[in-house]
């Protein structure tokens, strides 16, 4: 095991992956002696980039992006660095309708091995915070992650490069340079993709969340456990393919269901937890589902502003006690 912080455990993984397979390959913008935005790519240039691996291009996410789908459907594995997800505006045609559709185009003959990294969140570094991935959760074929500590980080990493589909791999900024954990060293460590995980037992309510809002979902269960309300809370890792079975189970022992997003609330993914929760598990709920997430507004840019913006622990207690003490509910 070795201590890594979040944005080390990604960089482990990718020159893990790039020592065993020289068909996997890194590009973007300012990745070269920079070292990558956030140092996303920290050290691979050094050891790489004499090889031609590591592709510093220019300003134009549509054209490397593109370049990226066609050498994976030439069996490379390209590992692309967005910089951040606000710019997936400008690579939904390349990543979503190219690369997601060509297995299907294709009748299976073709497959687009793929990740596209990005960073998103409000944290300690000011602006692109906004969370979009939920625009492509309607386009089939695209995967997408986002785990909540490094040690997932490079499981789902080495995972998603692995895989044959395109992948989109989240990495939230307030928890890429927060601290280590203690990391397998395995190089075959992997964390399967569509797996969520129970990081916390509970009986009373369910609450389902990734990256940052598990970090606070776990917060707000320490909370509420000092009042003697338990919590469950499910880590989602993978928003798609979501994990069903393990949210029904939970919901199905807990009867209550908070679901947990830094997604704008309104057609936001979380709101297939509800969907599905609502399809397959409605007789096991005991109260209604609440969504906590942020309002339909540009995300602001104020450090108290932000605080108003983003659900913190306290928000997420606040509404677990509105299921299970509604007579203390304003």
């Amino acid at each position: 095991m070795t201590r890594l912080t979040f944005q080390q455990a990604c960089v482990a993984a990718i020159a893990e992956e790039m020592r065993r397979d020289r068909d996997v390959f890194v590009m973007g913008e300012d990745i070269g002696a920079f070292g990558g935005p956030l140092k996303s790519n920290d050290g691979l240039w050094d050891e790489f980039g004499g090889q031609g691996r590591v592709i510093d291009t220019p300003i134009s996410e549509g054209t490397f992006v593109g370049a990226a789908v066609g050498a994976a459907m030439q069996g490379k594995r390209p590992v692309v660095d967005l910089m951040f997800l606000e710019f997936l505006a400008l690579v939904t045609q390349q990543f979503g309708l190219d690369a997601g559709a060509m297995h299907y185009y294709s009748g299976g003959a073709i497959a687009v091995p793929m990740v596209m990294r990005a960073k998103y969140g409000v944290g300690p570094f000011h602006g692109h915070a906004y969370d979009f991935h939920s625009w492509l959760q309607n386009v089939p074929g695209v995967k997408i992650v986002a785990p909540s500590n490094p040690s997932d980080a490079k499981g789902l990493m080495r995972s998603a490069i692995r895989d044959n589909n395109p992948v989109l791999f989240l990495e939230h900024m307030a928890l890429y340079h927060a601290g280590k954990a203690e990391v397998p060293d395995d190089p075959e460590f992997s964390v399967p993709l569509g797996k969520a995980a129970v990081a916390r037992l509970g009986r009373d309510v369910t609450l389902v969340a990734s990256a940052l809002m598990t970090k606070r979902a776990l917060a707000a269960a320490d909370a509420l456990a000092e009042e003697g309300l338990s919590a469950e809370v499910v880590d989602l890792r993978t928003i798609v393919p979501l994990d069903e079975e393990t949210i029904l189970d939970s919901v199905r022992k807990t009867g209550r269901l908070v679901v947990v997003s830094e997604a704008i609330r309104t057609g936001g993914s979380h709101n297939e937890i509800v969907s599905v929760v609502a399809e397959r598990a409605f007789y096991a709920l005991r109260a209604p589902v609440i969504r906590v997430a942020p309002p339909r507004v540009p995300v602001p840019f104020h450090r108290d502003l932000e605080k108003a913006y983003l659900p913190d622990a306290d928000a997420i207690a606040d509404a677990v006690r509105s299921l299970l003490r509604p007579e203390e509910a304003a």
